[in-house]
């Protein structure tokens, strides 16, 4: 008996002998493995002692994806990882089941040049660029939007070669039909992205001619002083009313807060975007007291512009009734102005915009004089506005940088509505023969 558990013993030994023995000739060697220059560290090529051919693995969406090679060139076996990581990309943006793709990537891992595989290259370069703070991920996540919804399912497995004009003007007019010209010529910059790479990596060997596309920009309307009153009055009228339910509203969060007021006071003297109402805290707040009194507001980076902005003498007073109130909550630095009860900031900033489009709706003000939609940022058009038809002598490249904008930008959307009468004071004025001599 004691013999035959011996034997036992010994098999199971040597059973797991040759279970460790067999894991080990699928285990990377390690000083045969090689990342892939200029892609995410998680794509590898590495050799095995179980086989001749170089391996590809990356890790992909949860999971580590293997494959061999079936070459022994190294050089080869890198072009083989690039591509399989591209396909990766393109098969979890085309939603095949994970089942399918070995038999995915087996079908299409290639040397042909298809636009997919210049599009998953380019998206993993500007993911590169967002990962080093060129741009923001909101603007990665809008470039992978358009490229899923009609860029990849239009041209994924064709040639890159084959898209010329004809195919650039058949899809400018599929989009027109859809998006005004601003979403059209976005697209097409994604689509100019894509062939700029491949001509970089030598796909192609010079860009198609673009379709021409006349932008028709549509400001946003700024508010009179008029209509700015009545959105005050109203916002403070409806304080702790309800606005129609909606699924994107959680329960507890339908009734209009003193914030809304705050909001639409603190927008129109301080200059800053909508955005910035989710991400503003106490500790960009700074209360500067002198000749002037005003708001310094040291806010995180947006637009790549990352300079302080100065506020209206009024701010300060809404800032301060916003403490008064809160006095109670013990404000904290890291406390945020707008909203602070939520730790969702996008939940924030939507709910924002939700309680601002009621109080419009009341107030019967969500269209402009020329039908332009007005929406939170048309307060921040209004502040600009404002500065400009009643600011004394305002230096429009000063008005420019403590708004994070542009020159261009202002004389473009934000002076577009101011006109020759209204500023008819300005217009007819004399310089004081005093002051020349």
């Amino acid at each position: 008996m004691s013999a035959q558990i011996v034997n036992i013993a010994r098999d199971a030994a040597n059973d797991a002998q040759i279970n460790k023995q067999q894991r080990e000739r699928t285990v990377p060697i390690p000083n045969t493995i090689h990342h892939i220059p200029r892609y995410p560290q998680k794509l590898a090529v590495y050799k095995i002692a179980a086989s001749k051919y170089w391996q590809v693995r990356c890790w992909h969406q949860g999971r580590t994806h293997r494959q061999s090679t079936k070459t022994e060139q190294l050089r080869t076996a890198i072009s083989y990882a690039q591509r399989f990581y591209e396909l990766l990309l393109i098969q979890h943006q085309r939603n095949i089941p994970s089942v399918t793709a070995a038999a995915f990537i087996d079908t299409y891992v290639h040397p042909a040049m298809t636009f997919g595989a210049m599009a998953a290259q380019m998206l993993a370069n500007e993911q590169a660029r967002q990962a080093r703070g060129e741009f923001t991920k909101g603007s990665l996540d809008v470039l992978r939007n358009r490229l899923d919804a009609h860029i990849l399912p239009r041209w994924v497995k064709k040639p890159v070669s084959s898209i010329d004009y004809k195919e650039l003007l058949a899809f400018t007019q599929f989009l027109s039909q859809c998006f005004s010209s601003i979403t059209v010529s976005q697209y097409l910059v994604i689509v100019r992205k894509v062939l700029v790479h491949s001509v970089a990596v030598g796909a192609i060997t010079q860009l198609p001619q673009f379709p021409k596309i006349k932008v028709t920009t549509n400001s946003r309307g700024a508010f009179t002083p008029t209509e700015y009153v009545s959105l005050l009055r109203t916002a403070r009228r409806l304080r702790g009313s309800a606005i129609p339910h909606t699924r994107t509203i959680r329960i507890g969060d339908q009734r209009i807060p003193d914030d809304v007021a705050w909001a639409i006071g603190f927008m129109v003297n301080a200059f800053i975007r909508p955005s910035d109402l989710k991400t503003l805290k106490h500790k960009h707040v700074e209360l500067v007291r002198g000749t002037n009194t005003y708001l310094r507001l040291t806010l995180p980076e947006t637009k790549k512009h990352d300079k302080p902005i100065v506020t209206l003498r009024p701010a300060v007073r809404v800032w301060s009734q916003m403490l008064k109130h809160r006095a109670e909550q013990h404000v904290q630095p890291d406390s945020y102005l707008f909203l602070p009860h939520l730790k969702d900031r996008n939940y924030a900033g939507n709910l924002m915009g939700q309680y601002f489009n009621h109080i419009l709706k009341h107030t019967e003000l969500k269209f402009g004089a020329n039908k332009q939609p007005r929406s939170l940022y048309s307060l921040r058009h209004s502040a600009i506005t404002f500065r400009l038809l009643y600011g004394q002598g305002i230096d429009v490249l000063t008005l420019a940088r403590n708004a994070r904008t542009s020159v261009d930008v202002i004389n473009t959307h934000y002076a577009s509505t101011v006109t020759a009468e209204q500023n008819i004071g300005m217009l007819q004025s004399r310089r004081d023969r005093n002051a020349r001599s």
